[in-house]
């Protein structure tokens, strides 16, 4: 396992815990504003894993693609499309 997806991985572990808290906060109708902070942070751990994953990505399924003269276009296009649905 790539250190990018380690660092994913434990992110998301982390982020899973945030949510159960969230959950908990809900059911025991905490304060509203607090909720949502605690969402906010949720939501930013979720973008973290997903940077790192993708940087992943590129240092290595895109750096293999290179050197075995795969169709880098193809994989360029996967990259293209999900940074489309990352900035919308």
């Amino acid at each position: 396992m790539t250190e990018e997806k380690k660092k994913a991985l434990l992110a998301l572990k982390t982020c899973r815990g945030q949510i159960e808290g969230i959950i908990k906060m809900i059911e025991e109708e905490r304060y509203c504003i607090d909720i949502s902070n605690q969402i906010l942070a949720a939501q930013s751990m979720l973008k973290r894993a997903n940077k790192l994953i993708l940087a992943g990505h590129m240092h290595s399924c895109m750096r293999t693609a290179m050197e075995n003269n795969e169709d880098i276009d193809q994989k360029t296009k996967e990259l293209e499309d999900i940074i489309s649905k990352l900035i919308n």
